[in-house]
């Protein structure tokens, strides 16, 4: 489905990225993208894969120009840049907007300008019912993804997006922080240890993206059934893996 096309990846440098190019750096596809902000994963990841498909853009999606240079002959587009480090957000509710909604009304409006194919957009459970500002932003992420998505029949272009829960050890999320805490000596800390998070790992991620890119529609958001813990649950399962079921579980408050 990808023999002799372009992909580009937005926020191209994360652990979804990286799950994607693990995955489909060898195959058919003639050339991916890597759009993102950071130069110094860009190098890395380029003498990670050193692979001649792989081609590197710095921008922001906050910037219509540099996303639509990026956009330029491509043929699909995977959109998972975003703010989503939930305290972040919260403290700058702002720049959540910037990037998570005014930056994917850059990307869609690039990729329809540009002709492409299809594109799919990464949100996130916390999208549902928000009550933080990572969450709100999301959701009227969605909201600007369904809109744009209408009347575009004739454009050739089809906006879907994907619905994530929890993706396991992805950069930033609780599974590493949980480990170094107790690789080091501190506290497992957490906000609400009743909190239930669904969970899935970076080949679900990738998998649902891949079924949503096969099977979406225009407006389509496509939710995968996940199993749930909380993560009182979550915590106490990472102690049992180290061998450390004493270890201490403390509860933080962000203020």
């Amino acid at each position: 489905m990808f023999k002799n096309s372009t992909l580009l990846i937005t926020g191209g440098t994360g652990s979804f990225g990286n799950a994607v190019l693990k995955r489909f750096l060898h195959s058919e596809l003639a050339e991916i993208r890597i759009f993102s902000r950071d130069e110094k994963k860009q190098d890395d990841m380029r003498k990670r894969y050193a692979s001649p498909k792989l081609k590197f853009y710095i921008g922001d999606v906050r910037d219509g120009r540099s996303i639509a240079a990026a956009m330029r002959d491509v043929d699909y587009v995977f959109h998972a840049a975003a703010l989503k480090q939930v305290p972040s957000c919260e403290f700058y509710p702002g720049e959540a907007v910037r990037t998570n909604v005014l930056g994917t009304e850059n990307v869609l409006d690039a990729a329809i300008s540009e002709g492409v194919k299809r594109v799919v957009c990464l949100s996130t459970d916390k999208a549902v019912y928000p009550i933080n500002a990572m969450g709100i932003s999301k959701a009227l992420m969605e909201k600007v993804m369904v809109a744009t998505s209408r009347n575009l029949e004739k454009s050739g272009t089809v906006i879907c997006g994907t619905r994530y829960g929890n993706v396991m050890a992805s950069r930033g999320s609780v599974i590493p922080l949980f480990v170094d805490q107790v690789r080091v000596g501190k506290p497992i800390t957490v906000t609400d240890p009743s909190m239930t998070r669904f969970m899935m790992t970076l080949d679900d991620a990738v998998d649902l993206v891949l079924y949503a890119f096969a099977n979406g529609r225009n407006g389509d958001i496509f939710v995968q059934k996940a199993p749930a813990a909380t993560v009182q649950t979550l915590a106490q399962a990472i102690l049992q893996i180290m061998g450390k079921p004493s270890h201490p579980i403390h509860e933080i408050a962000y203020l």
